[in-house]
Parts: structure tokens; sequence; C-alpha cells
């Protein structure tokens, strides 16, 4: 599939990117001309995902379909595994029986943000609960019930405590929110455990820094600290964690804290396959983020555009040039204006530059109380919930939505929030698979998505111009069979009936950082 614009990256810059094109462009020639590439196909409303882990909006509320939002454009839902600027083609892996498909493009845009990189802290990937998108915040809303549940089992004080006790490291925004929305929700589910009446749940927020929402000032972050602390929720400041266990939070000073639940806000990286290309094209990206021009084109490279938060789109803020904040108000602000720019230039005309009045920060600690920043003028408690509110519900895109948020809003006002234990399916990380005789497992230079153990059979292995490979029950297919670039170096066939383990997921993350599976002379 060949295609004029390509946008890689389906969040607020390029769903709004799309959008702007494709009305700029009129469905039929968008559609024929302008390909959405985005890993799941929903635009999620990013500021709303602590609630649904709190439980006062559903899952449903927060996501619209990107191919109801983006009329007028193709959207791919697929995982981009490599950008080929050479060719101007991207490979994408689409699912599990739809894998490696090549799409061609003359213009790319770049807004695929920042990824999760939890490894830096020893624990932190098996044990941390992340809050970036609609899954993890079902994952955690599920596991903050099943806490509740295990400690209204148990009899032993210790253990009881060590369930009750919920940890969410991380001071921004997405931190407080989650810390506030994890107290509101569990202090409400509580009362409804006969055997926890006399246990109280514990909130403690980790932040390394000496005071929460650095981003909306001293003052409003320090009314926040009190609001949290005199309803109950512990403040760590100015401590980081060295550690994390089933059992326990190990802070840098060498305390510790007694939990199995934590909740991670931190942990970005920059997206590894804009940073392959940038290697590619000799770009630098300072602090993992593609520099553009005012327009919002890459310098010195034709026909490559970057927006959203791994992009350091120059702002103009009282006189003062620097990288836009990293925030979705910027996000889909670049975004329309992105779109608005691809148009001119396939019209032959010039693009425009970013510009942007700083409107705030909002953010909201719980029980119907936030804090603001808007225009320069600051607000805190139940006036800031309400700006938070209502600013926040103008933004949501589409009017249904709007609808069911407003009704939720209004229920969590007069009902008790909802407790039923509703759990995502498991990631598949092991299965078993069957080949017949003559059908091919992988093909020679196809990216790497799975280890596989040979149960029964016999596979073969044949490389152009290289003797064919016979690969024997017990044996397993790891990463010695790659090359340098973790591609195939042969084509596998199963040489008769053969019954295989299939490894992929974070497990197969796991054996291709730690484990050698098959030690081979």
């Amino acid at each position: 599939m060949d295609f004029e614009v390509v946008i890689a990256g389906g969040g607020f810059a390029g769903a709004y990117c799309a959008r702007a094109l494709s009305r700029a462009l009129g469905k039929r020639e968008g559609e024929r001309r302008v390909a959405l590439v985005a890993e799941r196909n929903v635009l999620v409303f990013q500021p709303m995902l602590a609630e649904v882990a709190g439980s006062s909006l559903a899952p449903v509320d927060v996501v619209n379909p990107l191919r109801q939002f983006c009329r007028g454009v193709n959207v791919l839902q697929g995982t981009i595994q490599s950008i080929d600027w050479a060719s101007r083609t991207l490979s994408l892996d689409g699912g599990r029986f739809t894998r490696d498909h090549r799409v061609g493009f003359r213009h790319l845009v770049l807004a695929l943000g920042n990824v999760t990189e939890l490894a830096s802290v020893p624990g932190m990937p098996e044990y941390g609960w992340p809050m970036k998108n609609v899954a993890d915040a079902l994952r955690l809303r599920a596991a903050l019930i099943n806490r509740l549940e295990e400690a209204n089992l148990v009899e032993d004080a210790g253990t009881r405590s060590r369930l009750l006790t919920f940890v969410v490291v991380g001071g921004g925004y997405t931190g407080v929110e989650t810390a506030g929305q994890i107290f509101d929700f569990i202090r409400q589910a509580h009362r409804f455990y006969a055997n926890l009446r006399a246990s109280a749940p514990r909130v403690v927020l980790v932040h390394s820094r000496a005071e929460l929402l650095g981003e909306i000032g001293p003052e409003l972050g320090a009314y926040a600290r009190g609001v949290l602390q005199k309803r109950g929720i512990e403040i760590r400041l100015n401590a980081r964690v060295s550690a994390v266990t089933a059992r326990k939070v190990v802070l840098a000073d060498g305390s510790e804290i007694e939990a199995n639940t934590v909740v991670t806000t931190v942990g970005n990286a920059p997206n590894p396959v804009a940073m392959d290309l940038c290697r590619q094209i000799g770009v630098e990206a300072p602090r993992g983020r593609v520099p553009t021009d005012a327009a919002m084109r890459v310098p010195g490279v034709e026909a490559l555009w970057a927006a959203g938060d791994g992009a350091a789109v120059p702002w103009t803020d009282h006189g003062q040039t620097k990288p836009s904040p990293q925030t979705a108000q910027f996000a889909f602000r670049q975004g329309t204006l992105l779109g608005r720019n691809l148009f001119r230039v396939l019209r032959g005309g010039e693009p425009r530059p970013f510009r942007y009045r700083y409107m705030g920060q909002l953010a909201t600690i719980g029980e119907r109380e936030a804090v603001a920043e808007i225009f320069g003028f600051h607000f805190k408690g139940f006036a800031a919930w309400w700006l938070w509110r209502t600013i926040y519900l103008a933004k949501l895109p589409g009017t249904m939505r709007k609808l069911r948020v407003m009704i939720d809003w209004t229920f969590d006002l007069i009902f008790p929030r909802d407790i039923s234990q509703l759990l995502p399916p498991p990631e598949d990380v092991v299965r078993a698979i069957h080949l017949e005789k003559g059908e091919t497992l992988f093909a020679q230079g196809t990216p790497c998505h799975a280890f596989f153990f040979l149960r029964q059979g016999v596979l073969s292995l044949a490389a152009q111009g290289l003797p064919d490979r016979r690969v024997a029950a017990g044996s397993v297919i790891d990463q010695g069979d790659l090359d340098s670039s973790n591609l195939w170096e042969a084509t596998c066939t199963a040489a008769e009936a053969c019954d295989l383990v299939v490894f992929r997921g974070r497990l197969l993350e796991y054996l291709r950082r730690d484990l050698r599976l098959v030690k081979r002379e």
C-alpha cells in the first residue's frame, strides 16, 4: 500500500492531524491519499484515565474510534516495527495473522509519542502498574478490587495492612490524580467489606522532587499537597524509588513501604522507531525529541514532519522560545495546524508556523477539589474542580461521549462507585500452535515476534545459498537464528506435522534480554 501522506501515531497529535487534513481534502480524496497508522483503533482521552481506574467513569467514555473521529482517512491498525527512509516505507505488524506489511509514503508525520520504560528501577517492570492507556486503567481497577477481596479474607494484621496499602510513584498530573482517585474509590468501596471496617486503607504518593505538580507552580503544588494530606493520603517528597518487590517498595534513603500494589506514573522513554529513523537520516534528537522548525518540518529532511510529545516543536512564550510542553493541549493544536500545513504543501503553498497562547493547567485532587492555573490566574478547591470538569467535558471529542460523561458524573455524585470485578483478558505470553507439513512458521528476513520450543515433529530451516538444516523435537528456536537486525536468518517450514510452544509478549522481552534458551556450540 502506498500513500501520499502517512501519519504515524494515533494519539492527540496524529489523530487531530489526520482529522484536519481529511476535512481539507475531502473524504474520497483523503481515503486514497492519507493513512493514519495507530496501535489501537481508538483515540484515548488521557486526562480522564485516572477516573476509569477509580471507577467514576466507564472505559468507553474516554475513547473515540479513530475511524469515526478521522473520517476521510485510511486508518491502519498495527504496530510500526521499523521505518526505512531510503525506500520511503514502514513495516507494520497488524497482529497474529497479518504481519510485516509494507506501507509506502511520500510525506511522513512522526506522532508516535513516548513509550513506557520501567527497567531503570529493579522490580518495577514486574510489579509496577503503569497508567498509559485504557487497558492499564482497567487492570489497575481490577487490582484494587482484588486487594480488597484478598484483605477481606485474611486474618493476619500485617498481611491485611500490606494488601490495603497502595503506593503511587510520581507527583505530576497523572500521579496526583491517580492517587486521589484510588483514595476515593478505596474509601467508598471499603465500607462494603464486613471484615475490613476496623482496618483503614493507606495511599502513599512518592515524588522525587520538593513539591507536587511542578508544572503548575509551587503555590498550587503546595495547596494540592495540603489537601491530599488532610484527606489522609501520605506524601513522600524528595524520595526516589530504588527497588520494588512483590511485598514492598524500597526508597533510596533505605526506608521501605510494605505494599502489594505499586502504581507508576513515571518511566517515559523515547520511541525506539523514531530514534532509529533519526539515526538513519543523521538527525540528533536531544532528550529523545525529534527537532522541528516552527512549521513542524524536520530541518534538512524533505517531507518529514513531527508533532506531539516526541517532537521538540519550538514555542514562544513571553518572548522566550523553547520546546513545546509535552501536554495534550499542545499536541492536539500542533496536530490540527500540521494537518492544515500538509494540505497547503500538497496544494503548492507554504506551511504556517505554530503559535499558541498558553491557557494554563488543571489537576483534580479528588473529593470535588482541584487546582488550576488559567491565563495566569490561580484557582483551587471546588471552583477549580468545577472548571476542570467543565473544560475537559468541552474538550472531550464527540457529543455522545460528552452526554455519557455528564450522566456518569451525575450518578457519581449520588450513588457509590461500582465495585464489580471486570478483568481484561490476560496477556497471551505462552501458547501452543500446530503446523501441518509444508506450512511456514516464519520467512527469512522478517522481524522476530516470538521464540519457539518444538514439542513434536521436525522443522526445516532454509536460507538462500546455505544447506537446509533440520530441527528435531526438544529444540528451541531463539536469538541464535537471528541476524544483527533482529531478523530471521532462514525460512522455517514444517518438514512434518509439528506441535510448538510460542513465547511472546513480555516473556519474549525477558528471554531476549536475560536468557539464552539453548547454548549452541
